[in-house]
């Protein structure tokens, strides 16, 4: 029935305008886009004194959310205001233009997509117009991220309650949009309890303020309320705390108050476009503790939940053991197959774990365990967070997608309902991991449908119905969370009959007569297997430089990790160890996050808004300012690598072309240096020339503001086998090292190796050097020189083959050069086992001495502070745990900033980088560095973090092997006999 309503009426806007009486052209708004697009964007510029952006790049940034879905619209528009929205739905709705507003874009079921015109309310209309302490209130623009509010709510003691965990990059339009709850809803409710009254605009151009007592209702609702009170009293299930599906018509019956406002919320973008929100405050606990309770699984954790809200938790989640998959991350819990994680405040530290504890003993558990310290329950949060994407591959790395993600049941019938599940999936041989708000009885899964192949997307669509029947037995809604989109709007008449449903369509009617406003969602819905963003991506394999490994060689697979959860959108600065992503936070822009440029790749794949495939300008345009630090590979929950994806693409887009100067000079760099040496001194003072360097960093492509690096008059090659002259080596199994003389410590920093020499010796390592000449290819993957790459590469291993029957450890000192054989070594060979030999063996210089070191060996005390920065190559790929071990023992207190320093090896030199690389040092390194204490010792082991250090701060930075070597110096060291 709803399907064939919605055939009938899809088509609204296209049709005759109820109001305007005018006849566009026919065809369903999901199939075409305006026949005049030039026309239409010329007059929205005209009309809006935001942003309006047609381009191919700019739309291709929007076909998608964080949902299995996908619609191309005609353009963006950025409004700066109220009247800049009214401008740009009175353009619309004369050109009978559909219009979707989009905030964050992390809907899971397909609502921020569409066809038309998208309106992002996120870069302008982002303003905390007022916060009243005292009321408890706060206005806000729909484009407030959520984390915003809640920091300026904070200096008064106050919260937002609903917290979904996008919360640092979710906006407030988007909540109110999708009635969003978050993890804190069985304290603080769902957006809905927390909104007062909202400002909108219709597609027709009413300006409306909502609230209670019919406040701001459009003509007839009260009409339409009074004749179907008898509907609205019956039709919705009991005992629901999450019921989200549909639209929340019973907020208009006389005994709830008639509130308008509250009846908007969840009505995602269909019934108006929201301005700006008076939102309640609450309190929040002074302290927080939290009781994470073993279960031998899901449904035991979830028959034990309901028991626990009498104790009253600001927050009772649940999660299974196939969800943990970090090693370090299951140890932090405790015995248990599932865990309850329940939150307690106080107004005390000790009235916060008093009631965790009470908590804990009250449960039926397996195992407990109370955490009362912040940074540990930051941690064990932080894995439930993450969820969203860590089920997105199943543990032998299948995919996995939403679609059926966050349905909703009576609490008490939670375990039951989950056991029912479990026996559904099995029976359509389907995987699943079920978490979520157990308190609240919602369940988040994603399961391993196949989405590509027809019969994979009909085995979807009978799952899906089956599922809605269960729910539906359950006593439950289809959506407890994230709203029904494309995903679920269809399935409603299983939950709620015919008569209602129909009742929806006649309430948007009411709104929105022309059917402009997001159609295809809730009312007269799309199907839920139609517009699938699979189905744009060519079927047949395209043919890569990398091998993949994580994604079975396919490079289409790699491009389809991004499901839009958006981890790289946040804009505050890098806190603890994160790096991702550096260029977004510089800029804000969505083309230069992580997630628009897997955007843009799929586009590039999918050929229809992107069409000249590699050799993309939008692509390559967006790619530029990628930094290549490797933060997505491990900061992403879902492992994209887009330093990985854009040595790919340039690799491609540059074959048979000639390439940018930068790609010449720093992209060859060893090439370079090692031509330069015997001549170094001479080189080094024609650098120094004012024109001549111009002239030089013109033609080479390098930013007119950076410093040329001076080179080492002596490699380190040459000192080491100098230093090695002469001397009886005795290499004890397990008690040396080859030690990798990377391009930046042989040419550029020879005093980082020779450094590690002395700390090496002193620690009972003898260290060797390869035989010959090595690189690991960086700065060619960087620049996407791959066949280069791979032929230096070869060469390589050809050099240190005879090593690798060593058994040693190979100890490299640039994290970059390490990243680079740690990870792009075996992807771009994957054929030559040599390759991966020599990735098992390679370790940083922390590491070689954790590993290594001669019994009782310690690094001599310093006992100082440090601040600087950890490498973002050896955060994403090789760890730092070594490291920190390493300066405890030495007595350097304190940790290192996160980020990426901006210099990101080639990047901050190219031109036209400058701007974007300071405003990465500045987002965290460079303020922690100016803050640290007097006496602190700058720690940087990347070359281009010392670098970026030096050009923009004159700051003095060292590798951590220079500061040990000075102190074994001062402490009057025997060169290596102590650790023997």
């Amino acid at each position: 029935m709803a399907h064939e309503e919605h055939e009938r009426d899809r088509g609204r806007v296209r049709g005759r305008s109820r109001r305007s009486g005018r006849t566009p052209a026919a065809g369903p708004e999901e199939d075409r886009h305006p026949g005049d697009t030039d026309e239409l964007a010329r007059a929205l510029t005209a009309a809006v004194r935001g942003e309006v952006d047609f381009s191919a790049a700019g739309r291709a940034l929007v076909t998608m959310d964080a949902s299995n879905y996908r619609r191309v619209p005609a353009g963006v528009v950025a409004p700066r205001d109220a009247d800049d929205v009214a401008a740009a739905l009175a353009v619309c709705r004369e050109a009978a233009v559909p219009v979707v507003p989009r905030g964050g874009g992390t809907s899971i079921a397909g609502q921020a997509t569409g066809t038309g015109v998208v309106l992002d309310l996120t870069r302008h209309l982002r303003d905390i117009v007022r916060l009243d302490p005292e009321a408890r209130t706060a206005v806000v623009g729909p484009g407030v991220v959520l984390d915003r509010l809640r920091e300026a709510a904070a200096v008064h003691g106050l919260t937002f309650g609903p917290d979904p965990s996008t919360h640092s990059r979710c906006t407030l339009g988007g909540m109110i949009g999708n009635n969003a709850c978050g993890s804190h809803s069985v304290a603080w409710g769902t957006t809905a309890d927390n909104v007062r009254s909202l400002d909108v605009v219709t597609y027709d151009g009413r300006r409306l303020r909502l609230g209670p007592d019919w406040a701001g209702a459009p003509d007839g609702l009260w009409e339409f309320t009074h004749a179907h009170l008898a509907a609205l009293r019956t039709a919705y299930p009991p005992g629901l705390p999450r019921r989200i599906s549909g639209y929340a018509l019973d907020a208009l019956l006389p005994e709830r108050g008639a509130d308008v406002a509250r009846a908007y919320c969840g009505s995602e973008g269909t019934l108006g476009v929201l301005t700006e929100a008076t939102v309640r405050l609450v309190p929040a606990p002074a302290h927080r503790a939290l009781a994470v309770l073993g279960y031998p699984d899901e449904s035991a954790a979830a028959d034990a939940a309901p028991g626990l809200l009498a104790h009253t938790p600001l927050t009772l989640e649940g999660m299974a053991e196939d969800l943990v998959r970090d090693p370090a991350a299951r140890a932090g819990l405790p015995r248990g197959g599932a865990w309850l994680f329940a939150e307690t405040g106080g107004a005390s530290a000790a009235e916060a774990r008093a009631a965790a504890t009470a908590l804990a003993r009250a449960a039926d558990a397996l195992d407990t365990a109370v955490v009362g310290d912040p940074a540990a329950q930051r941690t064990l949060w932080r894995i439930r967070e993450e969820a969203a994407g860590t089920a997105t591959r199943m543990l032998d790395g299948a995919e996995a997608w939403p679609g059926w993600e966050d349905c909703a049941v009576p609490p008490a019938r939670l375990g039951s309902y989950l056991r029912d599940f479990r026996a559904l999936l099995a029976r359509h041989g389907l995987r699943g991991t079920p978490y979520g708000h157990f308190g609240d009885g919602c369940i988040h899964v994603r399961i391993d449908f196949d989405l590509v192949s027809p019969r994979g997307v009909a085995a979807f669509r009978a799952f899906s119905e089956e599922a809605a029947a269960l729910v539906v037995a359950h006593g439950g809604s289809l959506s407890g969370e994230h709203g029904d989109g494309q995903a679920r709007a269809e399935l409603l008449p299983a939950m709620y009959g015919d008569e209602l449903v129909r009742l929806f369509g006649t309430f948007k009617d009411l709104w929105d007569p022309d059917g402009g406003l997001n159609p295809g969602i809730l009312a007269r819905p799309a199907r839920l297997d139609e517009n699938l963003r699979f189905e744009a991506l060519p079927a047949a394999p395209v043919d890569v430089a990398f091998g993949y490994p994580q994604d079975d060689g396919d490079f289409r697979r790699a491009v389809r990790r991004c499901v839009g959860v958006a981890t790289c959108r946040t804009t505050a600065p890098a806190s603890g160890p994160a790096v991702m992503c550096p260029s977004y936070r510089a800029t804000g822009e969505e083309r230069h996050s992580t997630r628009g440029r897997a955007r843009l790749l799929h586009e590039m794949l999918a050929g229809e808004v992107v069409t000249d495939g590699w050799r993309s300008t939008e692509v390559r345009d967006a790619l530029d300012l990628c930094l290549s630090c490797k933060g997505c590979r491990s900061d992403c929950p879902v492992g994209v690598d887009m330093a990985t994806y854009k040595a790919e693409f340039l690799h491609h887009h540059y074959a048979g072309r000639r390439r940018p100067a930068a790609h010449y000079s720093m992209g060859r760099l060893p090439q370079w240096l090692r031509l330069a040496g015997p001549v170094a001194p001479l080189v080094d003072a024609l650098a120094r020339v004012g024109p001549l360097a111009a002239l030089a960093k013109r033609l080479a492509g390098i930013a007119p503001e950076r410093e040329l690096p001076r080179l080492a008059r002596r490699s380190f090659t040459a000192l080491a086998r100098e230093r090695a002259r002469g001397r009886t080596r005795v290499l004890a199994p397990g008690r040396y090292t080859v030690l990798w003389p990377d391009t930046f410590t042989d040419r550029l920093a020879p005093a980082v190796g020779t450094a590690a020499l002395r700390v090496l010796a002193d620690a009972g390592i003898e260290a060797v050097l390869p035989p010959g000449r090595v690189c690991c290819g960086l700065t060619y993957v960087s620049t996407g020189q791959l066949d280069r790459a791979r032929a230096v590469m070869r060469r390589t291993l050809d050099t240190v083959e005879p090593l690798l029957d060593l058994d040693a450890p190979v100890t490299v000192l640039e994290p970059s050069c390490a990243a680079a054989l740690r990870t792009d070594l075996p992807e771009l060979l994957g054929d030559d086992p040599r390759a991966a030999r020599l990735a098992s063996r390679v370790r940083t210089f922390a590491q070689t001495l954790a590993e290594h070191a001669a019994p009782g060996w310690t690094p001599p005390r310093l006992d100082r502070p440090v601040a600087g920065q950890t490498h973002c190559h050896q955060h994403a790929v090789l760890g730092d745990a070594a490291e920190r071990a390493l300066r405890d023992a030495a007595g350097l207190t304190g940790t290192l900033s996160g980020g990426c320093c901006g210099l990101a090896g080639n990047f901050g030199f190219e031109k036209g980088h400058w701007e974007v690389s300071v405003a990465c040092a500045e987002d965290h390194l460079l303020p922690a560095v100016r803050d640290a204490p007097e006496g602190a010792e700058l720690l940087a082991d990347g070359f281009s973090c010392r670098t970026q250090l030096h050009d923009l701060g004159g700051h003095h930075a060292r590798h951590l092997a220079e500061v040990l070597a000075q102190a074994l110096d001062r402490r009057g060291g025997d060169d290596g006999e102590r650790g023997r």
